[in-house]
């Protein structure tokens, strides 16, 4: 239409010619007419004027091209936060003050608050940069923007100059003011319209993450890019490619001065795997912006327990400290689950660390490290695994020890190749004539036989088949190694020992 609209003229008055200077294929592929203003515009004075007109549902008029919805709703949320709109939509005393201003809510609301500071003309100023494009030049920095504006003699400036003297009056009136101290900065100024964009550089090259969580950009060149704190005032793109056209630099003081109603302050606490250690940090944040983080001690109570239990399970539950006895327990109920896997819990790693926890958490709320936890804590905690029927089951199916006929006690090996295991020196055996068995006899030990270096001499689940059978060769190669050492010609008849024989004998 707009194309159209050219080529019209050329016959406006008297007969002519239209050259376009493209492609017909680039016509067609043209939109048919540009999009209505009202479905791009910012509503934010269109819902205003509505709810001065009475009217607080823009969409219950006729419209040739309705607003959007999104829109509306994101400019009564803006209306609102100014408090120039109530709950229910309708205007307040300040909106009716704000409409006084021709200017944009936002800048009225920053002109508005600026007189009771006393900065009413500066801000005036800033309102006038940003409406009318071009003034003062095109640089990023708005300060450089507001010299250039300040020194321009030229007609354009100077009408712009009288309405900026004219909103600062409409302003000022009736308006007390407070003593701020020293005056504010053309950012803090603009933080006043815009808070949600104040924005934390990201790292030397240019990129600012703004309070209201989105991104943008201004040239690496830029000095605006060594700032570490700016407002934005104007942007144009998307996404990663929003460029900043145009921003002040600020200091984290006078952020936390002006946005100091907005700063939130939490206490986190995390899990440091490197330290196997509850850390807590408190966080002070203006939107998406964290303005400060600080490592603070850790008071430890039932909401971190969850905290490092789940951190010992990441490290791995072996980190934990068991005790020979604990780790013999698991390994006892682990051996005992094939037979009845539903009366035995999971005690394995992968079943503790998924329940970690329900076993472990309830008794972490006094600590914060996992260098705090000790085996008693352990056995609290396996307590409420294994209840107290279940052990006396566990003592009688699966026995912790081997009493040998010396009546020393020695531990079974429920975890590796072969279990139930018994590691046991040859002479604490002999008198036995039947194989050392668990379970009321129907389990059979596989007994690893010891010379008296406690070094592996015979692996066998037939005691009484290996005293008839390779006992003598046995017996034969151990006598010259260790002749200090009983070696009997019939061990089952023997008289078991843990000694060996007096000097002399």
């Amino acid at each position: 239409a707009s194309a159209d609209q050219r080529r019209g003229r050329a016959g406006r008055t008297e007969p002519g010619v239209c050259y376009r200077l493209w492609d017909e294929p680039q016509t067609q592929a043209l939109l048919p007419f540009a999009a209505p203003e009202i479905l791009n515009a910012d509503l934010a004075s269109l819902l205003l004027d509505c709810a001065a007109w009475g009217e607080a549902d823009p969409l219950r008029l006729s419209w040739l091209d309705p607003p959007p919805r999104a829109a509306l709703l994101s400019a009564k949320s803006e209306l609102q936060t100014l408090a120039s709109l109530d709950a229910e939509g309708r205007i307040t005393n300040h909106g009716r003050r704000l409409r006084s201003l021709p200017l944009p809510p936002r800048l009225a609301a920053m002109v508005t608050a600026a007189a009771s500071l006393g900065a009413t003309r500066e801000a005036a100023e800033i309102a006038a940069l940003i409406v009318e494009r071009g003034l003062g030049g095109n640089d990023v920095d708005l300060g450089h923007r507001l010299t250039n504006f300040r020194r321009d003699r030229g007609e354009r400036a100077q009408a712009m100059r009288g309405l900026a003297q004219g909103w600062s009056k409409l302003a000022e009136a009736d308006t007390p003011k407070k003593d701020i101290g020293a005056p504010l900065s053309p950012a803090a100024l603009l933080a006043l319209a815009f808070p949600h964009r104040i924005a934390k550089a990201r790292g030397r090259d240019g990129q600012f993450l703004l309070a209201n969580g989105r991104g943008a950009n201004v040239d690496a060149a830029d000095a605006l890019a060594r700032s570490a704190y700016i407002v934005v005032a104007e942007m144009a793109g998307a996404a990663a490619s929003t460029r900043i056209l145009l921003a002040a630099p600020i200091d984290e003081a006078e952020v936390r001065d002006i946005a100091a109603d907005r700063i939130t302050h939490t206490d986190d606490v995390a899990f440091d795997k490197a330290a196997a250690a509850l850390r807590g940090r408190r966080t002070s944040r203006l939107g998406a912006i964290t303005l400060a983080s600080v490592p603070q001690a850790v008071a430890p109570d039932h909401a971190t327990a969850p905290l490092l239990a789940d951190g010992i399970a990441g490290l791995g539950i072996d980190r934990l400290p068991w005790s020979k006895a604990q780790m013999q327990m698991r390994d006892r109920v682990g051996f005992l689950t094939p037979t009845a896997p539903q009366d035995w819990p999971d005690l394995c790693d992968a079943a503790l660390a998924i329940t970690v926890r329900e076993w472990l958490a309830p008794h972490l709320s006094d600590k914060t490290k996992l260098a705090e936890i000790g085996a008693d804590d352990l056995a609290t905690a396996l307590d409420t695994l294994l209840p107290w029927d279940l052990r006396q089951r566990l003592g009688r199916e699966a026995p912790t020890h081997f009493t040998a006929p010396t009546g020393n006690a020695h531990a079974i090996d429920y975890e590796g190749p072969g279990k139930p295991a018994l590691h046991i020196r040859v002479q604490e055996l002999f008198g036995l004539k039947t194989h050392p068995a668990i379970a009321k006899g129907r389990l059979p030990l596989t007994l690893h036989v010891l010379s008296p270096a406690h070094r592996p001499i015979q692996i066998t689940r037939d005691l009484p088949g290996f005293w008839v059978g390779s006992w003598a060769a046995v017996k034969a190669d151990m006598r010259g190694r260790y002749p200090r050492h009983p070696w009997p010609d019939d061990p089952a008849s023997a008289q078991p020992t843990a000694r060996a024989k007096p000097r002399g004998t």
